[in-house]
């Protein structure tokens, strides 16, 4: 990559449902695992900014029907002024998390700067909203299932309208969803299913997205990786793992084609679980596939 990168940790489980009465997920561990598994000092960074863990928050907050929904709302603020800075000093901010909500300051931080559009990299569609889903009415929604609907401008406006851009975080057209392998809510998005990957290969997958960006006129697009979009035979320690899905050299060489067009400006990685993961071994072959992606 041109730029420098920029680390920015976000221990974040705001968007997950409680694993267990009275348990929160573990996700807001992953970025201080991925650390101490030699990240860091694979990508050596120019800087790294440590965003605090915000408080977890079990029964229904004031006026949302989602889940740590205000708690989301302040901290996607504080992390889209972090990515916002990290692009404004021409460093490529990797956005450590934590669960998928972090997705919305990401893109928040993004537009900070014009357009931007979105690959969303996750072995789920995540667009669950009131309109084709009970989201809210007998139970509170969880944003990690919500976040490509929230940042397309469907949901509450509580997650869906920002100081400076409105809504949506992004276009519709401007979205390519990659590794969905259940299909249950379909988004008008530009997708690549699992299944349909496993055909058609990640080489011929990377000029598809590519060429979708060239007749969109994108010059500038976030990487989310929902670390589920890996198979469950690779990557178990995930909130849903699931198959058919990538392996840690698919996933690599896809992120490394699709930074190497140099439209890429940042990207998040979500999901990793180090309870789930109690021996510390998926770590080092995540540490090594993002590695690999950003060489």
């Amino acid at each position: 990559m041109a730029a420098a990168v920029e680390l920015i940790t976000a221990p974040w489980n705001l968007g997950l449902r409680p694993p267990a009465p009275g348990h929160e997920p573990g996700t807001w561990r992953a970025p201080q695992a991925l650390r101490s598994a030699g990240l860091e000092a694979r990508l050596r960074p120019a800087r790294v900014v440590e965003l605090d863990r915000p408080p977890y928050d079990v029964e229904a907050q004031p006026a949302t029907r989602i889940r740590n929904g205000v708690t989301i709302r302040e901290h996607t603020l504080r992390l889209g002024e972090a990515v916002r800075e990290a692009l404004a000093a021409s460093r490529f901010p990797v956005v450590l998390g934590g669960d998928c909500s972090i997705l919305l300051g990401c893109l928040l931080g993004a537009r900070s700067e014009g357009r931007c559009g979105l690959v969303h990299l996750d072995g789920h569609s995540d667009f669950r909203h009131p309109g084709n889903s009970d989201v809210g009415l007998s139970s509170l929604g969880s944003v990690a299932g919500m976040d490509l609907a929230l940042a397309t401008g469907r949901g509450e406006p509580l997650l869906t309208e920002w100081p400076a851009v409105g809504r949506p975080l992004v276009a519709d057209e401007d979205v390519v969803q990659i590794g969905d392998r259940e299909s249950e809510e379909v988004p008008p998005v530009v997708r690549f299913t699992a299944q349909e990957i496993e055909r058609i290969g990640i080489a011929e997958l990377g000029e598809k997205v590519v060429a979708h960006w060239e007749g969109r006129g994108l010059e500038r697009v976030w990487l989310h990786v929902d670390l589920d979009v890996l198979d469950e035979r690779v990557l178990p320690a995930v909130d849903s793992p699931g198959r058919p899905g990538l392996d840690f050299a698919q996933l690599g060489g896809l992120v490394s084609t699709l930074v190497g067009t140099g439209r890429v400006i940042g990207l998040d990685v979500a999901i990793y679980d180090p309870e789930l993961d109690p021996h510390g071994v998926y770590a080092a072959p995540i540490v090594e596939c993002l590695a690999l992606g950003l060489s």
